[in-house]
């Protein structure tokens, strides 16, 4: 657990970035349905109650969280609008 405290703390920190940098109208949404950690990093023994406890937000991990990636890819691909911003990036 020590040796993964360092990667850990860079997560939360990106986490906190990203919020502080969110738009007020989906900052609210984050609020009201919280967090929810996808990816192998969503793997990490108690990254979800180390998340909640830095942000205060309720935070989840999905169900099948490296599936489930692989899987909203596909779907994002598959629609004009999503599939314009992904390819931009």
């Amino acid at each position: 657990a020590e040796a993964l405290s360092e990667p850990v703390a860079a997560i939360v920190e990106g986490v906190r970035i990203a919020l502080e940098n969110t738009a007020p109208e989906l900052a609210a949404d984050i609020v009201d349905q919280g967090i929810v950690l996808t990816g192998g990093g969503a793997l990490l023994q108690g990254i979800d109650e180390v998340l909640r406890d830095e942000t205060g937000l309720p935070v989840t991990v999905a169900e099948d969280p490296l599936t489930c990636v692989a899987l909203g890819t596909g779907r994002a691909l598959e629609d004009p609008i999503y599939k314009g911003v992904l390819l931009a990036v």
